[in-house]
This record gives C-alpha cells, sequence and structure tokens, in this order.
C-alpha cells in the first residue's frame, strides 16, 4: 500500500512540474526559452504574429506571453504587432552588428518599427533613436541604419546601443482589410540587411 501511495504522489509531482514547465516554456518565462514575443501562426517574410492577440480567442499562454512582455495588445482590426529576431540571412539581430532597415508602403493608416533587448524592453540608452514610424520616413520606399552608434550622414538611425541580442516590432494600426484576411499578399515587410559586424563576423 505504501508503494501504491509513494507512487501516486511521485506522479503528481512529475505532472505538476511537467504541467508547470511547459506552461513556463509557452508563455516564454522560462530562462533561456528565448521566444519573445515573436511567435505566432501568421509568418510573412520572417516576421511573426498571432492574430489572436488582443482578442478573446487568445489562449492563456498567448495572454501571458503578451503580459510578460509588456504589449499593449490591440484587437488585430485596430493593430498588428509583427516580431522579427533575425536578419535577412537568418541571424540572431544583435548590438555588434550594422543593418539596413528598409521597406515602402504599409497596409495600414500608420505604422512604425521599434527596437527592444532581450528582455523585451526598451534598451537603456539617451540616444533617442529606437524607432521609425510612417511620419519620419514619409510616403514611398524608405530605409534605415540599425547601429550602436550613430552612422554617418543624415539618415534614420535606430540605436541598438546597450540592446545585446534583440529584436524588432512592427506595429501596423488600422491595418487594411486585405492585410487580415490575406497577409503574405497584402504586407511586404521591411528588410533586414546585415552590413558589417564586429570582428568582421
Amino acid at each position: 500500500m505504501m508503494r501504491g501511495a509513494l507512487r501516486y504522489l511521485g506522479g503528481v509531482v512529475a505532472g505538476s512540474l511537467l504541467g508547470f514547465g511547459s506552461a513556463l516554456w509557452m508563455s516564454g518565462l522560462w530562462p533561456g526559452a528565448g521566444g519573445g514575443i515573436a511567435v505566432g501562426d501568421v509568418d510573412v517574410g520572417g516576421w511573426r504574429t498571432d492574430f489572436a492577440i488582443g482578442s478573446k480567442a487568445a489562449d492563456p499562454y498567448t495572454r501571458a506571453r503578451v503580459a510578460r512582455h509588456g504589449l499593449l495588445a490591440l484587437a488585430k482590426t485596430e493593430a498588428v504587432y509583427f516580431t522579427r529576431t533575425v536578419d535577412d540571412a537568418g541571424e540572431p539581430l544583435r548590438e555588434g552588428c550594422t543593418y539596413r532597415l528598409s521597406g515602402g508602403t504599409m497596409p495600414a493608416a500608420w505604422w512604425s518599427v521599434t527596437l527592444y533587448d532581450a528582455a523585451s524592453m526598451l534598451p537603456a540608452n539617451t540616444d533617442n533613436a529606437l524607432s521609425i514610424d510612417a511620419t519620419r520616413a514619409g510616403a514611398g520606399a524608405w530605409s534605415a541604419v540599425i547601429a550602436p552608434t550613430r552612422p554617418a550622414g543624415d539618415g534614420p538611425w535606430i540605436s541598438s546601443r546597450g540592446a545585446g541580442a534583440f529584436n524588432l516590432t512592427l506595429r501596423l494600426y488600422m491595418p487594411d482589410v486585405a492585410l487580415l484576411t490575406d497577409p503574405g499578399a497584402a504586407l511586404t515587410p521591411p528588410g533586414i540587411e546585415r552590413l558589417s559586424c564586429e570582428g568582421g563576423q
């Protein structure tokens, strides 16, 4: 009888640990899980989102991930959030590299791209240059340099100083209906070209 009770207790403990651990992993709270907010079943050119964010249909893991990363999650008819953690070559975005972010007209009334560190926080620097948006970019094609120090010239600059491994979040406010019905056809997402890295890597 004692052996049976111990087996039962062991099963309860193992099940609890497995369930708790999987919940932490799926919600992005497990140390080293990486995940960030760059998850979801919608992937357009490496930019990922979940249209359930901000809706009643969001599962508990999605809600935990949104809360964990401080995302002001509006319904998809009001705003769509795409996140990217790698450059066009599939390499993780990192502070020691310089990138060219480029794009064009977006299928939304207004948009922005903001840089966040690995903890999904704004990097603690005083450069006052952590994003580009439709107002700064103007109409048509646009580009910005992402680097830890301001590059030569007067073009738009997004500072990665103090960001370490970072991610970019594209916010599309008041998105076109076409984006919600066929995102792959409606959205040409920004490209992220790696220009150079410290040590030539």
